[in-house]
């Protein structure tokens, strides 16, 4: 796979974002204040399902403010505002996604220095970085990972509730294991199985379940805001006339007319489409998020 590249659509943000944090920051004076002894630990997470999993681990103990919350909103648009350079400041934890997924969130960290604040980035405990596919959160091993390195720093923060974090992570791991059964599931049946998608969005499961994605170089043009190549797009419909591959997948939150074109050329085929997204729904968990995506690309499959 080719390397990923957000430059695109973030680069052009980046003069906006510090100047955000600075306008955060001027109305701040840094504290090295203690936490008060029975507040709530504060927690800014750049998207909403890193966010989710540490309620579930810290419960009462934490107040989260997650950045990206929007599903009907594409993430790469962002622009950060005052407010989210003030929640950073503060933040005692903070979870970002890395793997230049949350560019932004490094620019707006470094211009809060905060030398007590833990910073957790999934795309270093899953050993990413920039050029790889940033949806990490769809890697059956990315919140495992995620959730342990955030109950040690609730630990260290706040030791007088440890064996309540430490409960908390074992329930949650617990909790995943449906959903890895159903991977499971499907890699026995389905191993193989030629798929495609407009972007890369849930590439990580698709490796896990064991299909072979198709059409690699127009996803990442879609990704990175630039239009594929006439010969992919030529590549692309093939496949879809010809029922050359199983499913099309493609990304709700960021619907393009070229996106609408396969999809309406998909529907004319009889290829089953599914659609993700890149921000947790509204009222629902991570679990309940990945069981349903997992759920939806089983049937896509012929599952019922």
């Amino acid at each position: 796979m080719k390397s990923i590249d957000h430059t695109g659509r973030v680069a052009t943000l980046s003069r906006r974002l510090l100047a955000c944090a600075s306008l955060g920051l001027a109305a701040l004076a840094f504290s090295g204040a203690a936490l008060a002894q029975n507040a709530p630990i504060p927690v800014v997470a750049a998207e909403n399902f890193y966010g989710d999993v540490v309620k579930q681990l810290g419960g009462t103990h934490v107040a989260v403010t997650s950045i990206l919350s929007n599903p009907d909103q594409d993430p790469h648009l962002f622009e950060a505002s005052p407010k989210t350079a003030r929640d950073l400041h503060r933040a005692a934890i903070v979870v970002y996604n890395g793997a230049d997924y949350d560019p932004w969130m490094e620019k707006l960290l470094a211009a809060s220095k905060n030398d007590k604040r833990v910073v957790i980035v999934a795309a270093a405990l899953v050993g990413k970085k920039a050029g790889d596919n940033p949806h990490l959160w769809y890697d059956p091993q990315t919140m495992p990972a995620v959730a342990k390195q955030v109950v040690d720093a609730l630990d260290r923060v706040d030791a007088a509730h440890k064996a309540e974090y430490d409960a908390n992570l074992a329930k949650f791991l617990t909790s995943l294991h449906p959903i890895v059964d159903k991977i499971e599931a499907l890699k026995a049946k389905h191993q193989g199985a030629p798929v495609t998608a407009t972007e890369p969005v849930a590439g990580y499961l698709c490796d896990a379940i064991g299909l072979t994605t198709r059409n690699a170089r127009f996803q990442l043009s879609v990704m990175n805001d630039t239009e594929p190549a006439a010969s992919d797009i030529a590549a692309f419909e093939q496949d879809l006339r010809g029922k050359q591959v199983r499913v099309l997948i493609y990304n709700a939150q960021a619907v393009s007319k070229l996106t609408q074109r396969m999809l309406a050329l998909a529907k004319q085929s009889h290829v089953p489409t599914v659609s993700v997204t890149e921000t947790e729904p509204a009222g629902k968990t991570y679990q309940q998020w990945m069981s349903a995506q997992v759920d939806a690309l089983a049937q896509a499959l012929g599952e019922h």
